[in-house]
């Protein structure tokens, strides 16, 4: 019941096939080549683009090695200055370091040749038919089932990268991939940093897709939590819930103006982490009461269980919203649990005497993602002699033959990363309370 939710991209008839190489060096391969003596060229489908983000481009491709269908990043001009670079760096290195069913994580990166040269990265990923958002504005119908096992993942994804100490800080359905069988990962951690401890360090406000982003952020808090990814959550469950946008402005100060409509006007303590400016608004506008009750008109999913739940999320004030262990025991989730450790994730053994479940209960103990090399990076060129060093380390690491771009490929020079911001998608100025 949960298959055949993902509908087949057409293809377009443009190549750029990665080509094996066989010397450090990364001699360009003649056209006859392209793929590993196993891999049958008729077997193959044609390499296409399959979406566009804000750092990059990603296309489906076939790896020669193996003739599986994988998902190839482009990610361009990353030396254009230190801030970028870094923040490069840092998903590169999150990417090699995720080990997690519903995170997305890097299959492998193609080496750079060398280093004078070196000014874009390749990291190929596991291939996802789709995104949440393609299967919400889709026709296809959406179950109670299937909102449960999607909401199921996304909190069980969140909650490994919160235990990581990360906050991913752009939460949306677009960066959501689910595959034909409805497993979901999360991807795109290009806005994805580690969580700061010192309250007193100042957090950049350029985060999150305005629809997903949490009011603390739109009333210019200085420093914020793990909890502007469950606010981002909540938006989503509402969004499943309804098949529509929960919040959907055309500014920042008029889809703070839409959240209290619903949520309320807040309290002084609710807006502790604002700035005086959005705190003068808020007063200047007359006093309303929560309307809670519009969200059992989401639609007929709706139940009390779930509103409830949803309620939990978006809460105005950041402290006393759950968190993402919290909503996993959740009782509108045990469906979902049920069916996703039943027959559709890796995680669990089944064995003589039964399946054996994970525990998603308990916290997760494994490694906290480490930032510390980020401390003592002061050049774009030591972020650059860096970055090409881990390459090359990883590459050596894999064991795998190593992979480069064949750049004589009649498509290559379509492999761009041009795109058009949705003003939605556009960061929050930082004076809009000035």
């Amino acid at each position: 019941m949960l298959k055949a939710l993902v509908g087949t991209r057409s293809s377009q008839q443009m190549r750029a096939f990665p080509t094996v190489s066989s010397s450090p060096q990364h001699a360009v391969i003649p056209a006859q080549s392209f793929f590993h003596p196993t891999v049958n060229p008729q077997d193959t489908k044609p390499d296409r683009p399959i979406g566009y983000g804000t750092f990059g481009v990603v296309w489906s491709v076939t790896d020669p090695r193996d003739g599986k269908l994988v998902a190839l990043k482009k990610m361009p001009n990353v030396f254009q200055n230190l801030v970028s670079s870094k923040r490069v760096y840092r998903e590169i290195k999150m990417l090699c370091f995720f080990k997690h069913e519903n995170v997305l994580s890097a299959l492998d990166l193609l080496q750079p040749q060398n280093l004078e040269t070196f000014q874009e990265i390749y990291v190929i990923t596991e291939l996802m038919q789709s995104d949440l958002h393609k299967i919400i504005v889709s026709p296809q119908p959406l179950s109670t089932d299937h909102i449960k096992v999607f909401l199921y993942q996304i909190l069980r994804g969140l909650k490994y990268l919160h235990s990581s100490n990360i906050l991913h800080r752009d939460i949306k359905p677009g960066n959501l991939l689910v595959n034909s069988n409805c497993v979901l990962k999360i991807c795109d951690f290009g806005l994805a940093r580690v969580a700061e401890t010192n309250s007193k360090k100042h957090m950049t406000l350029e985060v999150v897709t305005q629809y997903y982003r949490a009011p603390e952020l739109l009333m210019g808090a200085k420093h914020y939590s793990y909890a502007v990814d469950i606010w981002s959550v909540g938006c989503i469950f509402a969004e499943l819930l309804s098949r529509r946008i929960l919040f959907q402005a055309q500014s920042p100060i008029q889809q703070l103006e839409l959240i209290t409509d619903l949520l309320g006007t807040p309290t002084r303590a609710d807006m502790k982490y604002a700035c005086e400016g959005a705190i003068k608004h808020i007063n200047s506008r007359p006093h309303k009461m929560a309307s809670l009750c519009k969200l059992y008109l989401l639609s007929s999913h709706a139940s009390p269980e779930a509103v409830h739940l949803l309620t939990r999320m978006l809460q105005f004030n950041p402290d006393n919203r759950t968190t993402a262990q919290e909503a996993l025991s959740h009782a509108y989730l045990d469906e979902g649990r049920l069916r996703y450790h039943s027959c559709m994730c890796s995680c669990c053994l089944t064995t003589a005497a039964g399946r054996l479940y994970t525990d998603d209960f308990e916290p997760v103990a494994h490694q906290r993602f480490d930032d510390s090399f980020e401390r003592n990076l002061v050049s774009v060129n030591q972020v650059k002699a860096e970055l090409h060093t881990f390459i090359h380390e990883h590459c050596r690491r894999s064991r795998r033959v190593p992979l480069c771009i064949n750049p004589q490929s009649a498509a290559f020079t379509s492999f761009t990363s041009s795109t058009v911001a949705h003003p939605s998608e556009l960061p929050p100025s930082p004076h809009q309370w000035e």
